[in-house]
């Protein structure tokens, strides 16, 4: 992984300090609210319904050992001793003082961590698949030029108040786990005719108020023209981007208004005047960052391995499902990628608490080459665990309660904090997930159930992506009381789609029931090995809108 040199280590520590200093001010009551709002939020600071969140970088998911530990003191000396991973793989507190954040924010410089740029109307975290470098069918890896990005878009001057808040994503793959389609830009990699490799640039995706679908703007971008290109298209956005209505200021609105092909013809005009420019990358820079991200070194003999797992696969039926639920494929003969399950039974998705923090990191250490990745999902991964590791590693992660075998069933869900937390929200969410946990707690039926992605934010704003989530839950507050809209048939992978409203929302109570109903109409109609979405796009919304919405005789 990327190492600061000595110009990032000053940067961040000095960052710091502005920090510190511009927080005693506000305490002094030197700096008014109002200001002190934006200074702030620029360093990673809300203030939530009950006390300040402080959001932590993650750049591309990617930490290690040493930075996990130190997420998990931290937790201990400043917070309630867990922590909370999100869809964008950052970090969130969310019982910090707002005295002691520019303590906690010299912490996380002591071991390359920061919270700049997590919030604000600024270039956020870029973010990418948490199975990069190592899937067999990838193109690419799309971690070095996730990090060429990071490296531009950190405290770029140009851009450090756009019309709003902007995010990026990036794919190596024919495969799409970032949920590339609805950022602000996706970036594909590619290759063309010649057999060059480069970059389909996908531009105005967004969920919120107004969810859209990106539009492809290029079709192939030579990879030397990456920055160039993203420079041409924040310098449209932020000349021409509104900045009257907030509700309307995303980069989504404007290619909406202009059409794709007026906007590619703005953005075509200001990259041939900055394309040939210091922006453009060369051989050297790009050999250069691809160098902090070369192979482990892998174990020549762990394919001698195989033998024993699969005596252990057939030994240990609870070891065999997480195996085939909670593994993946590896580019590397004898190794298998492991995604660590923080959607515990009756626990909050996402949270993961200092004990679990410290004890991961030394696993790593021990099976992972000290690596710990964070994912768009709310889980962890680790990449890279030998075969003949993985049985002593399931039993670990099982005495941490870490072990779940549900990833990719419905209890693998992604739910933002809600009404307990966020100062946003409409409606609560975390109880409505163990609602939907307790109804569904059969691991059998949920593995007969198959892949299916529920999504559950607690307003508009579309956190937790409901509107591409196969079974999208939105609350929403009717008279000072819970109510849930449900959406069926969205998708944030390569066939993104938005969701569709199947009718009017639920009470509290009915949601797992209603989701149970929903489940039973697809069992009904399903074909052999079709999996939910496939049946929902067959089918339509009719017969789900008639059995949720039946009248009781």
């Amino acid at each position: 992984m990327y190492q600061y040199n000595e110009q990032d280590q000053n940067l961040i520590n000095a960052r710091v300090e502005q920090y510190r200093d511009q927080t005693r001010r506000f305490l002094a009551g030197e700096i008014p609210d109002e200001e002190f709002r934006g200074l702030r939020l620029m360093n990673g600071l809300y203030i939530q319904r009950q006390a300040p969140m402080l959001r932590i970088a993650v750049p591309y998911g990617l930490m290690n050992s040493v930075q996990v530990r130190k997420l998990a003191d931290i937790t201990r000396k400043y917070d309630k001793n867990y922590a909370h991973f999100t869809t964008r793989t950052n970090v969130q507190l969310n019982w910090p003082k707002l005295e002691e954040v520019p303590d906690i924010l010299a912490e996380l410089a002591e071991v390359q961590m920061h919270a700049i740029q997590t919030s604000g109307n600024c270039l956020r975290n870029t973010t990418t698949d948490h199975f990069a470098g190592i899937i067999p069918d990838e193109i690419e890896d799309p971690r070095p030029w996730c990090e060429i990005i990071r490296q531009w878009t950190t405290l770029h001057p140009e851009f450090a108040y756009l019309p709003r808040k902007f995010k990026i994503a990036v794919t190596g793959g024919p495969e799409d786990r970032a949920a590339s389609k609805v950022h602000d830009i996706g970036l594909h990699m590619v290759k063309n005719a010649a057999g060059e490799i480069g970059f389909e640039v996908l531009v105005g995706g967004g969920l919120g108020r107004t969810p859209v679908i990106g539009k492809v703007i290029r079709e192939f971008l030579p990879k030397q023209d990456l920055l160039t290109y993203l420079e041409a298209i924040l310098r449209v956005y932020n000349l021409n981007g509104r900045r009257d209505n907030k509700y309307k200021a995303r980069i989504k609105i404007l290619v909406n208004a202009l059409g794709i092909d007026e906007f590619r013809k703005l953005v075509e005009a200001e990259w041939e005047i900055i394309r040939s420019t210091e922006l453009a990358l060369t051989d050297d820079y790009v050999a250069k960052i691809k160098g902090y991200f070369e192979p482990h070194p892998y174990a020549a003999d762990a394919v001698d391995g195989l033998s024993v797992l699969e005596n252990q696969l057939e030994d240990n039926a609870d070891f065999r499902a997480w195996y085939e639920r909670n593994t993946r494929a590896h580019k590397v003969a004898g190794y298998r990628a492991v995604v660590i399950s923080l959607k515990p039974h009756l626990k909050p998705p996402g949270d993961i608490t200092d004990v679990q923090l410290d004890a991961v990191a030394d696993l790593a250490d021990t099976f992972n080459f000290g690596e710990i990745r964070s994912t768009h999902d709310q889980n962890l991964v680790f990449a890279h665990v030998a075969a003949g590791d993985l049985y002593t590693l399931w039993q670990s992660l099982r005495d941490l309660n870490l072990a779940r075998a549900n990833i990719g069933t419905l209890t693998d869900m992604i739910v933002c904090p809600g009404f307990d937390f966020c100062s946003l929200a409409n409606a609560h969410t975390l109880g409505v997930a163990e609602q939907i946990n307790e109804k569904f707690d059969d691991l059998d039926y949920l593995y007969d159930i198959g892949d299916i992605k529920l999504n559950m934010s607690g307003c508009i704003n579309a956190c937790a992506h409901h509107h591409v989530a196969h079974i999208g839950i939105l609350g929403v507050d009717k008279g000072g009381e819970d109510f849930y809209q449900i959406t069926l048939g969205g998708s944030s992978r390569e066939d993104a789609t938005l969701g569709k409203i199947i009718g009017k929302s639920v009470a509290q109570a009915e949601v797992a029931d209603t989701i149970e109903k929903i489940l039973q109409v697809y069992v009904e109609n399903r074909f052999e090995d079709e999996r939910f979405i496939e049946t929902v796009r067959r089918i339509g919304l009719v017969p789900f809108k008639e059995r949720v919405y039946a009248t009781v005789n």
